[in-house]
This record gives structure tokens, C-alpha cells and sequence, in this order.
């Protein structure tokens, strides 16, 4: 599905040589660093390009954050942090605030931001093999596990990462709750969007197709909530986003409720809510035109021209006109003038972070090499000289993401959607 998903750009960094003199003290602590700086190196390398396979990225994440790991972990039972966790320098950018450099003296700060990217990256491969033409069932399962895999790893950022930072009060910056927030929320509504497709590609019930419909517009929901106390101008675009998904869900909600009450023969309560399915359904065409000239970060997303969001508008129509005949012919029921409130609780199908492994310590690092660290001899952050040196250090350009083929091929799909 070629432009369904927005995705934000990833974060750009500055290249690190780990050249630590005087804390290295020997052949086994300067092997560590040397590991290290190849090791962020190419797992820098690897996060551009969203067509590696997974299993590449997996094994990247593990050499780096295996040796990070040693920098951040307490060796000894007398100390309350690792002394090595503060002789760094490390910089980053926000994927929502364009160019501006953050930084920290801080291991866990290198964390946080190095593993967002590696979330991001798992949204992007994801949407990679989306927007093939006809991917197969094996891909679409992928899809599914990698939206699953990010939203597990931006919970662990959130829940094991930020507290343990001491500056992290900027306006969006990816390490405020709200923002991880919303991307845990958007990872795992997309996740679900694959199971809705499915649901209805395999004609399954319409009670079910209505509840996995609803629970997944609440999802978009929830993300857009988590971003409303920031910047308009900094979240606005990525809002948009999940305001028109979240209306479009709700209006496949209420299509799919509609049927259901028919079949049970509530023609009135059926007509009225399918009334606010295509009040819904016209509300997100109104936000997909918006999305579409709010200035933000991000790709463009193009939800408005896929097949899978125009089928729904007359399917809407088609449905309401059976039943407005039926209940004019045959049932004569009321119709209420507020919608049937929309309690649906799915059973089956419902979609969850997959939860993210910490790290494990790579056996180049014991207690004995730690200890021949001396921190002593560090870089300190109240340096003013080195303060001065990187003075003209406050942005960063863009991280040159590798383009992806996008087919803009209609699916054959009773769905509509290339991944059910």
C-alpha cells in the first residue's frame, strides 16, 4: 500500500571515533572502543536503507548495544551508576524538530535516541514491503511483526530509558513520554490495520470487523491525544495523520455496525449509525486534504487515493439506501436522532507491542577490564574550551534515507488492501 503510512525522518548524529586517551589503558579497553565505533558505524550504515532484511538489522543492533551496554550497566554492587556512562559527548536531532542538535554526556541518552531510530527503521521496512504490489502472505506476516517489534521497542524506551535522563524537558523532543507515546500508538494501530484487512478479505463476521475497526480508530486516537499539549507547529502534520485514520476507522465501524444491527433487526438504530459512518467517512476525505498542505516533518502519505479508502464511501452509501428500503417497506422503526454509541470490545485479532529484549553484555567487557578504565583522564561537559570548539555544532544536516519502490498498482483485493 504505496503512501498509506507517514513515516517521520530519522534522527541524525555525528560520527563518534570512541578515541578515549588515558580511560583506555590497554589492548583489551582500546579493543572495546575500536569495536564500538565500527559497530554504531554500521548499524548507522544499515538504518538508511529500509530494504536490508531484518535479520541484518537484528544482529547490528546486538554488536553495538552489547558493547554500549558495558557503558551504561553498573559493574560493581558499591556504585550507583556506571562511571563510564558520562565521558562521552553525544549528539543527536529530533524527528520532529528538523535540524537542531540536542546533546548529552550520556550513555543512556545514546540509547534512547540510537534505538528510536531502530524502531523507526522497522516502520519503515515495514511500509517498504507494504507498498510492493502483490506481497505475500509471509510479507504481509512481517509487516505485521516489525510494526509489532518497534512498538515494543519505543515502550521499552519509554518505560527502562527516559527516567533515567536528567535533561529531557524540551518541547517534542522523541525522548518526551508524549511523543513515545504516540509512536507506541501508531505502531501498534498499523499493526492492526493489517489484521482489519485480513478480517475482511476472509469475510469473517461483520460484528468482528466492526470492533477490530473501532478499537483501531481509538488507537489513532490515543496517539493524536498524546500529542496535544506540544508544538502545532511541530506535531501538527503528524496529528493529521491520525486524525483522518482515526475517522475513517470510525466510519468502518459504523459500516460494519450497521450490518450487524440489521441482522438483527434494528433497521432504525442500523440507519443511524451508518448516517454517522458517512459523516465520518467525509470528515477524514476533509482531513486527508488537510494533511495534505500542513508544513511538517515526514513523508507524505496518501491515503485519500487508495482503493482500500474510496471503496468505503460507497459501500457506506449502498448500505444505508438497503436499509433506509428496508425499514421503509418492512420494519418501520424509529430512526434515533443520536448515533448508537459504539461499545465494541474485539476478541480476536487485536494487535500488541512485541516486547523488546534489553540488551546483553558482549564478553569483551568483565569486571577487570572495567576496572582498568580510568575516567580520570576523561573529557569533562564543563570543558568551556571544548564548549567553544564545537560552538558551530547546533545542527545537523538530514540522514539520507535510501528511496524505496512504491507500486502504484490497485490491489485485486476484496479488502482493497495489498497486505490481508
Amino acid at each position: 500500500m504505496a503512501y498509506w503510512f507517514h513515516r517521520n525522518p530519522l534522527k541524525a548524529t555525528t560520527s563518534l571515533t570512541f578515541e578515549l586517551r588515558g580511560v583506555s589503558t590497554d589492548d583489551k579497553t582500546r579493543r572495546i572502543f575500536s569495536e564500538m565505533r565500527q559497530s554504531r558505524n554500521k548499524l548507522l550504515e544499515l538504518l538508511t536503507d529500509p530494504n536490508h532484511e531484518k535479520g541484518f538489522m537484528e544482529k547490528a543492533v546486538s554488536d553495538y548495544f552489547s558493547l554500549l551496554m558495558g557503558m551504561i550497566q553498573p559493574f560493581e554492587d558499591s556504585e550507583s551508576e556506571n562511571k563510564l556512562r558520562r565521558v562521552i559527548k553525544f549528539k543527536w536531532t529530533n524527528t520532529l524538530l528538523g535540524t537542531p542538535v540536542k546533546e548529552q554526556w550520556d550513555a543512556v541518552f545514546e540509547a534512547a535516541s540510537m534505538l528510536i531510530n531502530v524502531a523507526l527503521w522497522y516502520t519503515k521496512h515495514a511500509a517498504k514491503l507494504a507498498a510492493k504490489e502483490e506481497p505475500d502472505m509471509e510479507e504481509a506476516k512481517e509487516v505485521h511483526k516489525c510494526l509489532r517489534i518497534a512498538a515494543g521497542i519505543f515502550t521499552y524506551v519509554k518505560d527502562d530509558l527516559i527516567s533515567r535522563l536528567s535533561d529531557n524537558t524540551d518541547n517534542a523532543v522523541d525522548t518526551d513520554s508524549r511523543v513515545l507515546d504516540a509512536y507506541i500508538n501508531q505502531c501498534t494501530a498499523e499493526a492492526q490495520e493489517v489484521t482489519l484487512a485480513r478480517a475482511i478479505e476472509m469475510k469473517h463476521s461483520a460484528s468482528l470487523v466492526a470492533s477490530l475497526a473501532h478499537e483501531t480508530g481509538q488507537l489513532f486516537k490515543r496517539a493524536d491525544d498524546a500529542l496535544q499539549s506540544l508544538d502545532e507547529k511541530a506535531v501538527g502534520k503528524w496529528r493529521k495523520y491520525f486524525q483522518l485514520k482515526s475517522e475513517f476507522y470510525t466510519a468502518y465501524a459504523y459500516c460494519y455496525h450497521g450490518e450487524s444491527l440489521l441482522a438483527q433487526d434494528k433497521c432504525g438504530e442500523a440507519i443511524r449509525g451508518l448516517q454517522e459512518g458517512v459523516k465520518c467517512y467525509k470528515n477524514a476525505e476533509d482531513l486527508c486534504k488537510e494533511y495534505a498542505i500542513t508544513k511538517g516533518q515526514g513523508t507524505f502519505a496518501r491515503p485519500a487515493n487508495h482503493i482500500f479508502f474510496r471503496r468505503l464511501g460507497p459501500v457506506l452509501k449502498r448500505t444505508l439506501e438497503k436499509c433506509e428500503r428496508e425499514n421503509g417497506m418492512i420494519y418501520h422503526q424509529k430512526v434515533a436522532y443520536d448515533p448508537p454509541i459504539l461499545e465494541l470490545k474485539a476478541t480476536y485479532g487485536l494487535a500488541a507491542p512485541e516486547a523488546f529484549p534489553a540488551p546483553t553484555l558482549n564478553p569483551l567487557w568483565s569486571k577487570e577490564v572495567y576496572a582498568k578504565m580510568d575516567t580520570k583522564m576523561a573529557p569533562k561537559a564543563e570543558n568551556e574550551a571544548d564548549k567553544k570548539k564545537e560552538k558551530d555544532e547546533k545542527e545537523l544536516p538530514p540522514v539520507k534515507e535510501k528511496e524505496t519502490p512504491m507500486s502504484e498498482k490497485e490491489p485485486s483485493t476484496l479488502s482493497g488492501c495489498v497486505v490481508s
